[in-house]
């Protein structure tokens, strides 16, 4: 029996081409709450970030299993709180300002960018998403980074990697990563909410179609690609459903509760 769903934002709660949820999507949160299924975000977003959606959610993993808090009830409640370590966000401001890379930093509430270049900027435009405030380097050094968006190739991943052994980088684009504390990803953020609402790895399902859902998808009980998914994404899923903008989450759910 399925008690739980967890949803990605980007290219799966929201269409790259419109930016909105889709009627669809509004219609299959609207069956899954009728019977009973907890709803639950799940994103490399942080919360300043997440657009007002008219659909609820129970609770949400954030900035790749970041920071994972409940929605349900007020006041909110933390339920993971794993920044990435100060030596390794030390370490990558240096190779930031040594090799003039552009960064984006996310702390609990807030997000800067420093060295802002063209692919900041069309990667502001796709996701739809405003510009950080933009802060000398040397300003940042003092936060408590949840997340570093690195705006670099693949390329660089291997000898980056290298010099942060207390993070992981969840790729989900050609031109940028993610990098967080190791041991975050949505899968830990889920069974951190799991075992907080009392539900099993198996009642759960999960939608997603990036590279930092694929730990996710593995999790789920039933793992769901979108039909917009890359074929390394589409490997780790269970089902394959239609594309954002051909109401995939909503077919997949007509499927799995007819």
């Amino acid at each position: 029996m399925i008690k739980a769903a967890f949803f990605d934002i980007d290219g799966t709660l929201l269409s790259f081409a419109t930016h909105r949820v889709s009627e669809g999507t509004i219609h299959a949160f609207d069956l899954l709450r009728r019977l009973g299924v907890r709803t639950f975000l799940s994103t490399g977003r942080p919360e300043i970030l997440i657009p007002p959606m008219p659909i609820t959610f129970d609770a949400a993993i954030t900035m790749n299993g970041g920071l994972v808090y409940t929605l349900c009830n007020a006041p909110r409640e933390i339920l993971l709180s794993n920044p990435i370590p100060s030596p390794d966000y030390q370490r990558l401001l240096q190779v930031a300002k040594k090799d003039h890379l552009c960064i984006m930093v996310f702390d609990h509430k807030n997000m800067f960018v420093a060295d802002p270049n063209d692919t900041a900027h069309a990667i502001q435009r796709q996701l739809d998403m405003p510009m950080p405030p933009v802060v000398e380097l040397d300003s940042l050094t003092s936060l408590t980074a949840f997340q570093v968006i690195v705006f670099t190739t693949a390329d660089s991943d291997e000898a980056m990697g290298h010099l942060l052994p207390g993070c992981r980088m969840p790729r989900w684009h050609a031109l940028f990563t993610d990098v967080v504390a190791d041991g975050n990803s949505k899968a830990s953020g889920m069974e951190v909410i799991c075992r907080h609402f009392g539900i099993q790895q198996d009642e759960t399902i999960a939608f997603g179609d990036g590279g930092n859902d694929i730990e996710m998808l593995e999790w789920a009980g039933i793992g769901i690609a979108m039909g917009n998914a890359s074929d390394e994404v589409k490997k780790h899923a269970n089902l394959i459903t239609t594309d954002v903008d051909h109401e995939g989450i909503e077919q997949a759910i007509k499927q799995l509760f007819a």
